[in-house]
């Protein structure tokens, strides 16, 4: 699997940077090297992007700015001098944020988290989730699933067609799985919304199965059954 990439800074030397860093990583395709936010929009009209490696501080429009201009948002590492612009970076989903000057070590870190990101993504719009359970991978499909049940370390998935207990941590597969489909209930529960029979008071019957909704998601709940 190899990302396409696009380098996006108006500094030279910070360019030259990133392509060196991207060409010792075997996952990485270079297609690009823009100037500034307008020269990248240009290439993101012509080329099938996955990963941008973003300078935050350019002239004419900034990083952010152009990441908050963009309908279709490609997978992107912030890259900057400035601190400050951290927080504000996470609050775009940003991959990573890389302070200049930036070394090697760092970089291959954010790529590795680059790759994971992409591959959740790839997973959400193939339909399925793969699943480690039982010294075994299973392609467990969307449409199958029930339920998942948080249980200490480990997480429970309830499909239609068996039980698998996986170890992890519930919120980080509920992120795997598409929000359009799937809402959590509790802090011990994610359903599939299309298995919902009912929902009455605190309790929602999916499948076979009554679940206990906590007050704190209820209303999200509420609000995806009755768009």
């Amino acid at each position: 699997m190899k990302l396409n990439c696009l380098v996006v800074d108006d500094e030279p030397l910070s360019q030259e940077v990133m392509v060196d860093f991207v060409k010792l990583c075997p996952e990485l395709h270079l297609v690009a090297v823009a100037g500034d936010a307008l020269e990248a929009g240009e290439v993101l009209k012509r080329e099938q992007i996955n990963l941008l490696l973003l300078d935050i501080n350019m002239p004419k429009l900034s990083g952010i700015g152009f990441i908050k201009s963009l309908k279709d948002v490609p997978l992107f590492i912030l890259v900057t001098a400035y601190p400050e612009y951290a927080i504000e970076g996470f609050e775009v989903d940003a991959v990573d944020y890389l302070l200049k000057p930036v070394s090697f070590d760092r970089f291959r870190t954010a790529v590795n988290r680059a790759l994971e990101r992409f591959e959740t993504r790839e997973d959400k719009q193939a339909g399925h989730i793969m699943l480690r359970a039982n010294k075994k991978s299973y392609r467990v499909e969307f449409n199958e699933i029930l339920y998942l049940e948080a249980q200490g370390d480990y997480v429970r998935f309830i499909t239609e067609k068996q039980s698998l207990t996986v170890h992890g941590k519930l919120k980080d597969f509920f992120e795997q799985l598409p929000d359009s489909l799937f809402e959590r209930i509790h802090k011990s529960y994610v359903i599939a919304l299309t298995k919902v029979d009912y929902l009455e008071g605190n309790r929602v019957k999916v499948g076979e199965h009554k679940l206990p909704v906590s007050i704190n998601f209820r209303e999200n709940l509420n609000r995806k059954l009755h768009p």
